[in-house]
């Protein structure tokens, strides 16, 4: 296992300029030797962790009240999975408030899989060259207002009521124009954009809330759009092949900008390039122009060497687990790098020591989480087939579980049976459950479909996530041989996050 490696270079001073960090960032050597690093990880020279990830309830019972007054409002919306697919009520909306959306550059990203991790990275990376950001992620794992942040925080419950209650005569003008007032989704977006130019932000990192062409995000004409892995998600409105969701995501990919393109599937890939080719916008494809030059696991996370569009990054301490982290890591530096304007304005590498500080600060809650020991208990958000092996994948890498007790909670509008399959090879036994929404597949239901892929035998009912929660850490517990079992909560942000609050880390 890793052990802490000492600083090797004094922190840049924090006074300096972006362009003075830039000046002095050194050549790197783009050959793709795979490094020796040993069990290294860097962590003395990691920084702080990201600002709070998922802020807990306002301690003040009237701005609690005032942020459930809000909650409130914006449920009684169409919600996240009802949708007219147009970009008609935002444009109308950002048009009565100025176009908030254009008062600084962003970055765009869409996919199925790694868009929210990629974000935080992104913005980690950012923040390390003293740039103010605004990141717009969703869906929440806890807390609504963990969908706007800034300088990599959540903002304050006060501010997120302060930006609703500004925008909102404007909302109801807009409403009263429309055949079909502004979706909860459609008016979280506009609070982003209007708390963005507030602040102000230096760039903005946005994720869609799905597909692409008409996603209420995409109001906005980034520079760089970043497509992490595509696959089968949400057929019934992107399509049902890789190829036809691309068709949808490529929407994002405007005149002249640049695309960090992840490992995609073929069709997929090539209905990306097309578009690219047709607004004449420049392609880095993962495996080609940047990558993933070596990883090896280490004490909390992983050890990896990167090359990005202006050379080599060794020795970065990443606490996150699974290959796919390593994979978003690599989009999300060739995603700064195009910022900036490397690989095509400069052949130049970022400083190393900030890229490292950046990376080793990265958070993401409800990714191959831990918030539990003895037995240990892992949270992760999977809740497609492709995010499922991702997940399987990741926990058999980093963990040495004896045995793995799952509990899986998840929509019924999912490929249920595809993600149960993903986990069957790792699951002991299956607690099955329901999250709390009206979206949340039946228990009974889950756990027919359950049986049919694990065997009766390893399936345990429990409706209720706190009753699935025991019993599965009973299960885990139950004799003195499985000392090293562990479980591992799934199959939706949802119940992930309702989970995280029950273990107390809310």
């Amino acid at each position: 296992m890793s052990e802490p490696r000492p600083d090797r270079h004094d922190a840049s001073d924090p006074d300096d300029t972006f362009e003075e960090i830039v000046d002095e960032a050194t050549q790197r050597d783009p050959d793709l030797a795979v490094i020796e690093a040993g069990s290294r990880t860097l962590r003395a020279h990691s920084g702080q962790p990201q600002g709070e990830a998922v802020p807990a309830r306002p301690a003040d019972p009237e701005t609690d009240k005032a942020l459930r007054a809000v909650e409130q409002e914006l449920a009684g919306r169409w919600g996240e999975t009802k949708l007219e697919p147009s970009v008609t009520r935002i444009a109308a909306l950002m048009d009565v408030l100025g176009e908030p959306q254009r008062a600084y550059p962003s970055i765009h990203i869409t996919g199925t899989n790694g868009k929210t991790s990629t974000a935080r990275m992104i913005e980690a990376l950012l923040n390390a060259f003293e740039l103010r950001t605004g990141r717009y992620t969703s869906p929440h794992v806890q807390s609504i207002t963990e969908r706007i942040s800034l300088d990599g925080s959540p903002i304050a419950a006060e501010r997120f009521i302060e930006t609703y209650e500004d925008i909102k005569p404007y909302v109801e003008m807009v409403d009263a124009q429309q055949p079909y007032r502004l979706s909860f989704f459609e008016v979280l977006t506009g609070m982003g954009y209007a708390a963005f130019a507030d602040a102000p932000v230096d760039v903005a990192v946005v994720e869609v809330g799905m597909g692409g062409t008409w996603d209420a995000t995409n109001v906005i004409d980034s520079t760089v759009a970043v497509v992490t892995p595509i696959s089968l998600d949400h057929t019934d409105r992107l399509g049902t092949t890789p190829a036809e969701i691309a068709g949808e995501k490529s929407g994002i990919i405007k005149e002249g900008a640049t695309v960090i393109l992840a490992q995609q599937p073929v069709d997929a890939a090539q209905v990306m390039l097309k578009k690219a080719v047709e607004v004449d916008a420049t392609v880095a494809r993962e495996g080609m122009e940047f990558g993933v030059t070596s990883r090896e696991i280490a004490v909390g996370g992983q050890l990896v060497t990167l090359r990005g569009l202006g050379g080599e990054y060794e020795e970065i301490f990443l606490p996150l687990y699974g290959a796919h982290q390593a994979h978003n890591a690599a989009v999300a530096l060739a995603a700064v790098e195009a910022f900036f304007g490397i690989g095509a304005e400069q052949a130049r590498s970022l400083d190393i020591d900030a890229i490292r500080k950046a990376f080793a600060s990265v958070l993401s809650p409800g990714r191959l989480e831990v918030v539990r020991s003895s037995p240990t208990v892992v949270l992760d958000a999977a809740h497609n087939p492709a995010g499922a092996k991702a997940t399987a994948d990741g926990i058999s890498e980093a963990f040495s579980f004896s045995r793995l007790i799952g509990v899986v909670g998840t929509s019924d509008d999912k490929d249920v049976r595809g993600l149960l399959e993903a986990f069957e090879p790792i699951f002991a036994e299956i607690v099955v459950t329901q999250n709390s929404t009206p979206r949340a597949m039946d228990a009974d239901t889950l756990a027919a479909i359950a049986v049919e892929v694990f065997g009766d035998e390893r399936v345990q009912v429990e409706p209720r996530l706190d009753d699935a929660l025991e019993a599965a850490i009973t299960l885990a517990e139950e004799e003195d041989e499985y000392a090293g079992a562990g479980v591992l909560v799934t199959g939706s942000v949802i119940t992930v996050g309702e989970a995280r609050l029950l273990l107390g880390r809310g």
